[in-house]
């Protein structure tokens, strides 16, 4: 049999098209409206709990507005953020767990915002945290700015919503799943979208390199394969 290219098997980034709206296609028919260069409302806050797909927005939106990501992975957040309140003419910024920020980086986004504000250009500023904006933990009068424009509070997916999201993943890598396997993973495996995703893409390298279908025999037979792995690995440290 002839093998497919491997880049078959690359994970896609992240995009709207690839986001499962679940409970939040309000907000991300707001957010494709953005993308595709309206510039209203002013300001937008998405809050939800980890994996509610909160970075993941944000990063679909990064190739046409400037995205700063907070995490300890990503330093020098105070001086992107201070660099976007310097050119505020027109565009569309993005400022992902502003609740992480520390008190120099609060300091550049309050300035961001009065900046955004007095603008007399097209622009639009998304922020996203882990609390609504009353109970984020910032400054005071920065909490007050995160409930400007409109607040989204996002929605985890449903067991349905996941079980969408996975066969639509598997469909746009070009391959069927047996029918009897979204639930076995949804029963078994950790609960999170982003780790179900993750898990399913090693599990098909794995098929295609076994050169078999995606059966649930053969995801038993990687998961255990995987078990082994990682307790020999355990064993030899």
């Amino acid at each position: 049999m002839r093998q497919l290219p491997l880049a078959l098997h690359q994970v896609e980034p992240p995009s709207l098209e690839n986001f499962v709206a679940g409970g939040n296609s309000e907000c991300v028919a707001l957010l494709t409206r953005l993308r595709a260069g309206n510039r209203e409302p002013r300001f937008v806050y998405l809050w939800g709990p980890a994996g509610a797909g909160r970075s993941h927005l944000l990063a679909a939106l990064a190739p046409p507005g400037q995205l700063v990501q907070t995490s300890a992975e990503h330093p020098g957040a105070t001086q992107a953020i201070a660099a976007l309140a310097g050119d505020t003419a027109g565009g569309l910024y993005l400022i992902d767990d502003c609740d992480a920020l520390d008190a120099a980086g609060q300091n550049a986004l309050f300035a961001l915002y009065n900046r955004v504000q007095a603008s007399r250009g097209p622009v639009t500023l998304v922020t996203t945290g882990s609390q609504p904006p009353l109970f984020t933990e910032v400054r005071e009068d920065l909490r007050s700015r995160l409930g400007w424009g409109l607040v989204f509070r996002l929605q985890l997916l449903s067991d349905q919503d996941k079980a969408r999201a996975l066969a639509a993943h598997a469909s746009r890598r070009g391959v069927e799943l047996a029918g009897d396997i979204v639930p076995w993973l949804l029963s078994h495996q950790n609960r999170d979208i982003r780790h179900l995703i993750a898990l399913f893409d090693a599990f098909d390298r794995h098929a295609f390199e076994q050169r078999r279908a995606l059966t649930l025999p053969l995801l038993r037979e990687f998961m255990a394969l995987a078990q082994s792995s990682r307790n020999g690995g355990a064993s030899s440290q």
